[in-house]
């Protein structure tokens, strides 16, 4: 790396940025005191302005007076207060048809003829306002009556939802009860009949024990009517065939032993399956019952709305007539008395 190039570089650059720096505060500076040359100018001109404006202004006032236009008698501002009034009173004879200076309604009494209409349509605005409250009150009556008859319904209602709940727990702690009793009589049974099946067995096991069949006692075979008879319940020898037949037979009675087993196997897995079957079935029942309750709130809520529908329809109409019927003379006279 050319370090020395590297650092002239650096010098050069920042020269050329020390150059510019000074190049645009100079230039800043420049436009400072064209800005301010630019404020005095404008503030001269407008100094200028004012007394050229003021200057004529003077001269108007001093040299172009209104009094001395040919055009005054036309814009005089007191020529009213010079002219003579259009009528001094109602059988003036100045007063013609063709004048056009007397009209119906613009006799000289008009301020308390005015004042007695306006009493008039006070007493009638009064009147509407007294008629327009009564009506609000009989209304808010009508409202306050139906929000009570709807929330008796509601409540009503909501005492039945309450009720079918009750009723459903109540059946289904009966059903659980009722299922618990009879899997704590299934469990029982099966304990007692293992219990005596394993008692069956042990005096079983005892007895033959005890017995001359398994001691193998040869004397327990000898007839009493000679020792070359043999009693046949007790006689022990036998050949192999007859030993292949109570082998056979043997395994006969385990295979049904493991039949019965199975069977009762089976029977655990029915009952179970059922109990699986009827607990579904009452979780089946219990969302039917949910959504009949859901849909016949959903009824319900429509019909509120359509109720409440209703009353507002019922409420635009009345307001409608009440309108409707409101006297024509009286809405002009009322309608008059507001413009003014």
């Amino acid at each position: 790396i050319d370090k020395d190039a590297l650092d002239t570089q650096v010098k050069d650059r920042k020269i050329q940025e020390v150059a510019e720096k000074a190049r645009n505060e100079e230039l800043a500076n420049e436009m400072k005191q064209n800005d301010k040359i630019m404020c005095m100018l404008e503030e001269r001109q407008k100094n200028d302005i004012r007394n050229i404006n003021k200057a004529i202004n003077e001269f108007q006032k001093n040299f172009q007076k209104p009094e001395t236009r040919r055009e005054f008698d036309l814009s005089d501002p007191q020529a009213l207060k010079k002219d003579k009034p259009a009528r001094l009173s109602d059988n003036d004879p100045r007063c013609t048809v063709s004048g056009l200076q007397k009209f119906m309604g613009e006799d000289l009494n008009y301020n308390q003829r005015m004042k007695f209409q306006k009493e008039q349509l006070r007493e009638w605005s009064l009147q509407q306002q007294r008629e327009w409250k009564n009506a609000l009150a009989d209304q808010k009556f009508e409202d306050d009556l139906y929000d009570k008859n709807r929330l008796e319904l509601d409540q009503k209602t909501m005492e039945q939802q309450r009720k079918e709940e009750e009723n459903r727990r109540a059946v289904c702690a009966a059903t659980k009860d009722f299922n618990r009793t009879q899997a704590a009589e299934v469990a029982d049974r099966k304990k007692m009949e293992k219990y005596q099946k394993m008692k069956d067995d042990m005096d079983e096991i005892s007895s033959l024990l005890r017995g001359d069949l398994l001691s193998e006692n040869p004397e327990q075979a000898v007839s009493s009517f000679g020792r070359h008879r043999v009693i046949t319940d007790r006689w022990k020898g036998m050949n192999q065939d007859q030993l292949m037949a109570i082998r056979y037979s043997q395994q006969q009675q385990v295979l049904e032993k493991l039949k019965l087993k199975e069977e009762e196997r089976r029977r655990d897995a029915e009952w179970d399956r059922q109990s699986i079957q009827a607990a579904r079935a009452q979780l089946v029942l219990e969302r039917h019952q949910q959504r009949q309750n859901q849909e016949r709130r959903r009824a319900l809520d429509n019909i509120n709305a359509e109720l409440s529908q209703e009353q507002k329809s019922k409420n635009i109409y009345l307001k409608e007539e009440a309108y409707s019927n409101f006297p024509t003379s009286q809405y002009y006279a009322q309608f008059n008395t507001t413009s003014r």
